[in-house]
């Protein structure tokens, strides 16, 4: 159920004031930073701390009580979707750690440059991704599966890491986007009372060019790199990663894959490497769960103070400003409707980090301006999609990039830059409004 479809929630701007705060200190302290030239400028001040402001003004502007603030915090952090989210970090960690230890990334990766050279390096992680993603019907999976690989191409190859993770981050959302069992394309159609089909129909053909031309891109990158020779491997080690990958085209879940990935590397590293036993089995789980433990946790934070912010009409405030705004567009009737549903959506994602959660929260509006502006239902699930996952693929506090840059070991505002995808199918999704494309025939 949407903010605007919960019964007595007041609108009220002070509400979204919390995660402003922690935006001014995590970004705020990461430019700076980075304008007097520290290194790892982005991780002085460390995500989650800068989350604990925001969280204690977020309690503090409860009109409740302190407990019942807390307590819906609770809920919010303990939602669902979160405690998915917060097993794939796990998992994802455990399974790069483990793989990685044995050698199976860097055998990967020989196996890739023996067939494939070096110039097509990042188009064939962007295809790569953007298929499992289609399959899988999730991001994170895919980022979880392809991300630690794409790390190995850019230290066996000159091709810098952010274009690497950029490639399978964007391959990712492509396939978020347009996959038939994604959580994003369920809640858009459903909430727009469309098939999935007819959703599809629209969305391919805004998404399909942007990926031919983000493709293009790669493939001109791609060219700088030199020819890079492969070393001998062995193919038992590429075992995990096979698995994984042809696991995630089943209806297995993402959960389920992981786990498969993570006691297959096991398996395959006391079997095979003398050196590699039970104890550094464990280490190396361990290490894989330590090392996503401050993006899980940021994630729960962020999801309760997402919740405080619904709860007091802060979301409800924005949508009512976004759909004012259109309301005042006296030309280009549709064009206005379809601009204000993708505005909707887009605050929504900036304010929950979450482009499953933003279409539901905007869903009801949208299908209130789509029916006052005339815009077709299959338009409006599409754009919901489509600007869901285009904000989620560069927010530097969402999901999907904070696992990328902790598998990688990068700063998620440097990546922002190099998801070429999000920003190409962006600006097809704009000219897609203004020339009304693709046309429907019962326009």
């Amino acid at each position: 159920m949407s903010a605007h479809s919960q019964e007595k929630v007041q609108s009220n701007a002070l509400a979204l004031l919390p995660l402003l705060v922690f935006l001014i200190i995590f970004l705020g302290s990461g430019l700076y930073h980075s304008m007097i030239g520290t290194e790892f400028a982005f991780y002085q001040v460390k995500a989650p701390v800068a989350a604990i402001p925001a969280v204690i003004l977020a309690l503090l502007l409860y009109k409740h009580k302190l407990n019942a603030a807390i307590e819906e915090f609770l809920q919010g952090a303990s939602h669902p979707n979160l405690i998915l989210m917060f097993m794939v970090f796990m998992l994802a960690g455990a399974f790069a750690s483990v793989s990685g230890a044995i050698g199976s990334v860097d055998a990967t990766v020989q196996l890739g440059l023996s067939l494939i050279s070096a110039e097509y390096v990042l188009p064939m992680l962007f295809i790569i991704a953007a298929f499992i993603a289609t399959a899988m019907g999730t991001s994170m999976g895919t980022i979880a599966a392809c991300a630690p690989i794409a790390f190995g191409f850019s230290q066996a190859t000159d091709i810098t890491p952010l274009y690497a993770i950029g490639a399978v981050v964007g391959g990712a959302m492509f396939g978020d986007n347009l996959s038939m069992i994604s959580d994003t394309t369920i809640a858009a159609t459903r909430s727009q009372n469309v098939e999935l089909r007819d959703k599809f129909k629209v969305n391919v053909w805004i998404a399909l060019p942007a990926a031919i031309i983000t493709l293009g891109v790669y493939i001109a990158l791609s060219h700088q790199a030199n020819p890079i020779e492969s070393k001998p491997f062995d193919i038992w080690l590429i075992l995990p990663y096979l698995a994984v990958f042809f696991l995630a085209f089943t209806r297995l879940h993402v959960l389920a894959v992981l786990m498969v990935g993570v006691v297959l590397s096991g398996a395959i590293g006391l079997v095979s490497l003398p050196e590699f036993n039970l104890a550094k089995l464990n280490s190396s789980i361990y290490d894989g769960f330590v090392g996503m433990f401050e993006v899980a946790l940021l994630s729960m934070l962020l999801g309760g103070l997402s919740a405080l912010m619904q709860k007091e009409g802060g979301l409800e405030w924005l949508i009512q400003r976004i759909y004012a705004i259109t309301r005042l567009f006296k030309f280009g009737k549709q064009r206005a409707g379809e601009f204000g549903i993708s505005f909707l959506v887009v605050f929504s994602n900036l304010f929950v980090a979450n482009n499953t959660v933003a279409i539901i929260l905007s869903g009801d509006m949208a299908r209130e301006v789509a029916k006052e502006y005339g815009v077709d239902p299959k338009r409006s699930a599409a754009l919901l999609d489509i600007f869901s996952c285009v904000v989620q693929g560069m927010i530097p506090y969402g999901a999907q990039l904070l696992l990328a840059c902790s598998i990688a070991k990068l700063s998620p505002v440097e990546l922002i830059g190099h998801i070429y995808y999000c920003w190409i199918l962006a600006i097809f999704a704009i000219f897609a409004i203004a020339f009304n494309y693709p046309r429907l025939k019962n326009q």
